[in-house]
C-alpha cells in the first residue's frame, strides 16, 4: 500500500522504559492542606483527591492553575473500516479533520469553554491534509487487521517515534496538562481488539456500537475482531508487536504520547476507549505511566469499562457519550480546574479565623 510519507524502509527503534510516579511527599502535603482548608475533612470528595493528584504531579503544593492545557487529536483511517463495521465512509475522517481546523467540531467548542487549545495531527488519514498537520504522517489509512497486520516494522517504529515528538513538542512549548483525542472511521474496531486482547475479553462482551452500527453492522464488526484477535493473540506479550499487528497507526502514536508525556512527569485526561486501548499499551511500554493519567470519563463502548477496570482508573464523568475527539476528557476538565483551585486558593481556618474541632467545635457545618 502506498504510504504517503516518506519511505520508512530501515526502522529508526525508539525505547521506552518504567517511570517513576508523582511526588509522593508533595502528596502527603496536599493531604495535610487539605485537612487545614475551611471545610469539613473530606467534604469535597474525590475534588481533594483530584488535587492531591495534580500537585503531587506538578512536585509543589498548593498546586498552580493549569495554564496551558492542550489537546491533541490523533486522526487516521482504518482498512478494516472497508469491511462494514462503522456506519460512516472514510471519507468522514478527512472532512472532519478540515471542521478541527476551522474550529466547528465538538472539540474545539469544549476546549473554548474550558480555556484550551486544539491540535490536529494526521498520522494515517486516506486522503491528503493540511501540510501544517501532516507533518508526522506515517502512511495512507492502515492495515485491514481482521486480515493483515495494521503496519510494518518500519511504520510502528514510525509511529512510535511520532507520538514521543509530538509529546516533546507540546511539553517543550509550556503545555502543562495534556489531553489526547482522537478521530478516524472505523477506529473502535482496532481499540476493542487491542483491549479484549489484553484484557482476555471474549469478542461478543466487548463490541459497541462505535459510530451506531445497526445489528448487522455489529455482528460484521464482531466477526472482524474476533478474526483480529486470533491474529493478535500470539504476541499478545510483546506491545510493540501488538501494536504493528492489531493497532493502526493513529494508535501507536497515541501509545508512544501516552508514555513520552508520562516519563516527561505531564499529567494526561484519557479520553474514550480508542484513547484508552492506547494507554492500556503505553502502561506495558512504560510500566507506571498510568499514574499519570485520569480518565475523563466513561464512554458507552463496553470495551471501556474493560479497559479501565485493568488500568485501574475510576472516570470522573458518566454521561454516555461515545464522540472521541477528546470531548470526555474536556468535558471533565473544568472538574480538574475545580479541584486545582479549591486546594490553593481556599482559606485555612488560621487564615480565616475559623474554628476547628480542636478548638472544641464541631468544625464549620455543611
Amino acid at each position: 500500500m502506498d504510504s504517503g510519507a516518506a519511505n520508512l524502509t530501515k526502522p529508526v527503534r525508539i525505547s521506552f522504559g518504567p517511570v517513576a510516579g508523582p511526588d509522593a511527599g508533595v502528596r502527603e502535603a496536599a493531604e495535610g492542606r487539605q485537612l487545614e482548608l475551611t471545610k469539613p475533612a473530606g467534604a469535597l470528595g474525590r475534588m481533594e483527591e483530584l488535587g492531591n493528584w495534580v500537585a503531587a504531579c506538578q512536585g509543589v503544593c498548593p498546586p498552580r492553575q493549569f495554564e496551558r492545557a492542550r489537546v491533541v487529536v490523533f486522526a487516521g483511517d482504518h482498512g478494516v473500516a472497508r469491511h462494514g463495521v462503522s456506519a460512516y465512509p472514510s471519507e468522514v475522517t478527512g472532512q472532519m479533520v478540515a471542521n478541527f481546523l476551522a474550529g466547528g467540531a465538538a472539540v474545539n467548542v469544549l476546549a473554548r469553554l474550558a480555556d484550551a487549545t486544539v491540535r490536529v495531527e494526521d498520522i494515517a488519514v486516506q486522503g491528503d491534509t493540511a501540510p501544517e498537520i501532516s507533518r508526522h504522517k506515517v502512511r495512507r489509512s492502515s492495515g485491514s487487521i481482521d486480515r493483515e497486520d495494521a503496519l510494518t516494522e518500519a511504520e510502528v517504529q514510525a509511529a512510535l517515534t511520532a507520538g514521543a515528538q509530538i509529546a516533546d513538542e507540546e511539553i517543550d512549548s509550556g503545555a502543562d496538562l495534556l489531553i489526547v483525542g482522537e478521530m478516524g472511521i472505523g477506529n473502535t474496531t482496532p481499540a476493542t481488539v487491542l483491549i479484549a486482547t489484553i484484557t482476555d475479553t471474549e469478542p461478543v462482551v466487548a463490541v459497541g456500537r462505535g459510530t451506531g452500527v445497526d445489528d448487522a453492522g455489529w455482528i460484521r464488526k464482531t466477526a472482524a475482531i474476533r478474526d483480529a484477535m486470533w491474529r493478535a493473540r500470539p504476541v499478545v506479550k510483546d506491545p510493540v508487536a501488538l501494536l504493528r499487528t492489531a493497532s493502526g497507526a493513529d494508535l501507536a502514536a497515541m501509545a508512544g504520547f501516552l508514555a513520552r508525556a508520562a516519563a516527561r512527569r505531564t499529567p494526561v485526561i484519557i479520553d474514550g476507549v480508542v484513547v484508552t486501548a492506547a494507554a492500556l499499551v503505553a502502561d506495558q511500554l512504560s510500566p507506571g505511566a498510568r499514574a499519570w493519567w485520569v480518565a475523563g470519563h466513561r464512554s458507552s463502548e463496553p470495551a471501556h469499562t474493560i479497559a479501565l477496570d485493568r488500568l485501574n482508573l475510576e472516570p470522573l464523568l458518566d454521561m454516555g457519550m461515545r464522540l472521541g475527539e477528546g470531548s470526555g476528557a474536556l468535558t471533565a476538565l473544568p472538574i480538574l480546574r475545580a479541584a486545582v483551585a479549591t486546594l490553593s486558593e481556599m482559606s485555612t481556618f488560621a487564615q480565616a479565623g475559623v474554628s476547628t474541632s480542636d478548638a472544641g467545635s464541631e468544625g464549620p457545618v455543611a
